[in-house]
């Protein structure tokens, strides 16, 4: 671990950051950071707390003065993404993050960070564990796989808190406030095909996509990035008269937008030279479409040893052309807020092999009724191409309230500390808050944090200069909780 990250400011906040990285913690592996969180919290001697499904709660009495203040929960998530480059060789179960700094900014050596949300999590611990700092009673409350599912959110019982005002620390625009946010489903479309012996006259090929931004499947679904899984089908769309598909294995997780695509093809011999040269016309257009937004794509065409097996003709045009019609990307805009995301479907995971073909969606949506919409058209789309569709990890939205009393505050000290109004909004991504307000109902909930680039991503990336503005503004706040009534 480089001692450069230990030297930022806030040290405290940075120090706690990168022992929590030195912890594998990835969406339902979270068993090493959740004793590791109860370690620090008994270290400290503060009342600490697993719940059934492993959440970790670390009570915090009232520093001296402020025992008249409404009592307030903190709130991170423990686990992170895991999100690697294909040549970058790291193993997220045994390994800490390794990070160092590029001038404004702390990244990751190939390897997503770990910032979303173990900025807000360090943050916290950097609270508790300080003598110091002005604050209410606090309730600090980690929460586990909010990345694959929110099940720790979703399996908090009531009665585990008591606080009246929640801060979730967990967005990435520190210019922003967020009141709101999309809720989610999971679809998978599942189906077998048939397989047939290859031509002893053909060639096998191995075709890539990568170099593509990737990032969060909700925060980043609105900027016109590639996804490997729908370049990787057009490909097919494009050349299916030359081509007979072995295998594919496109993406990895539901919320990050593929980066890389993978498959295997058998082309016949007669028809290799019209292969290649319109292989070479599609990619260059899909290149030229996307050098804004993604001028490192690289899709390689390589000779490979020529497989056994290929996709009946009747299978793989079922696949390609079910792939092409089902919707990716923004699918409605919001009616009430400028510039938000209101719907969106990312399709993050193709896996073809052994005669079984598996595709995973995330369809978003901060509206239920809109997020059904989309999920029963993803549904029509993949039923029609013979795939047997199920919907799981459905979560709400979090409706925004513009008359939350911690607003009106978070506003005020905003506007005094920096001279200028805060961005109120309501953002694409899931947080926690919705689901955490169905227990918790009459709990006054904001969310807030530093700015994060690349989340969900190798280019994941926390801010330096502006995590020092966001501790001067979480301090404040801390120290401005209202009193009881």
């Amino acid at each position: 671990m480089s001692t450069e990250i230990r030297n930022l400011e806030p040290t405290s906040l940075w120090n706690h950051f990168a022992d929590l990285n030195a912890v594998p913690r990835g969406s339902k592996k979270e068993e090493r950071v959740i004793q590791f969180m109860v370690d620090f919290g008994k270290k400290l001697n503060l009342d600490t707390i697993v719940d059934p499904v492993g959440n970790v709660i670390i009570k915090k009495p009232a520093s001296p003065g402020m025992e008249h203040r409404v009592t307030t929960v903190l709130q991170s998530h423990l686990d992170m993404v895991h999100q690697k480059n294909s040549d970058t060789v790291f193993d997220f179960d045994t390994e800490g993050i390794k990070m160092h700094v590029d001038g404004d900014w702390v990244r990751a050596d190939g390897t997503t960070l770990g910032a979303d949300n173990g900025l807000g999590v360090a943050s916290i611990m950097a609270v508790l564990s300080s003598t110091t700092i002005k604050h209410p009673a606090i309730e600090a409350l980690f929460t586990i796989d909010e990345e694959t599912g929110m099940t720790g959110a979703k399996g908090l019982e009531a009665g585990y808190l008591n606080g009246e005002i929640l801060l979730n620390l967990d967005t990435e625009d520190d210019n922003e406030i967020d009141i709101g946010c999309a809720g989610g489903v999971d679809i998978t479309a599942t189906r077998a095909y048939n397989e047939v012996n290859t031509s002893n006259s053909g060639t096998g090929y191995a075709i890539t996509v990568k170099g593509l931004c990737g990032g969060h499947s909700g925060m980043d679904i609105h900027r016109g990035l590639g996804n490997a899984n729908k370049i990787m089908n057009r490909i097919f769309f494009e050349t299916q008269e030359h081509v007979r598909i072995n295998s594919i294995n496109g993406g990895s997780l539901r919320n990050a937008i593929p980066r890389e695509s993978f498959a295997v093809i058998v082309v016949k011999e007669a028809n290799e030279a019209k292969f290649l040269k319109l292989i070479k016309k599609v990619i260059k257009s899909i290149q030229k479409e996307l050098i804004t937004m993604e001028p490192d794509l690289e899709i390689l065409v390589e000779q490979t040893d020529r497989p056994e097996k290929v996709m009946t003709s009747i299978s793989q045009e079922s696949l390609i052309k079910t792939l092409y019609a089902a919707h990716n990307g923004v699918f409605r805009l919001s009616p009430d807020m400028e510039d938000l995301v209101e719907t969106s479907n990312n399709i993050a995971r193709v896996v073809v092999k052994d005669e079984h073909i598996k595709i995973s969606c995330l369809t978003r949506s901060s509206v239920e009724s809109t997020k059904m919409d989309l999920a029963n058209t993803l549904r029509a789309t993949f039923e029609l191409g013979g795939f047997e569709v199920a919907f799981a990890g459905s979560y709400p939205g979090w409706q925004p309230n513009t008359d939350s009393p911690i607003l009106k505050t978070l506003e005020n000290i905003y506007a005094d500390l920096f001279g200028k109004k805060a961005n109120v909004v309501a953002c694409h991504a899931g947080l926690e808050c919705g689901i955490l307000g169905t227990n918790y109902p009459e709990m006054d909930m904001i969310s807030f944090g530093p700015t994060i680039k690349g989340a969900h991503s190798p280019d994941e990336r926390a801010c330096i200069s502006s995590t020092k503005k966001y501790w001067k503004f979480f301090l404040k706040i801390l120290e401005e909780i209202p009193s009881k009534n």
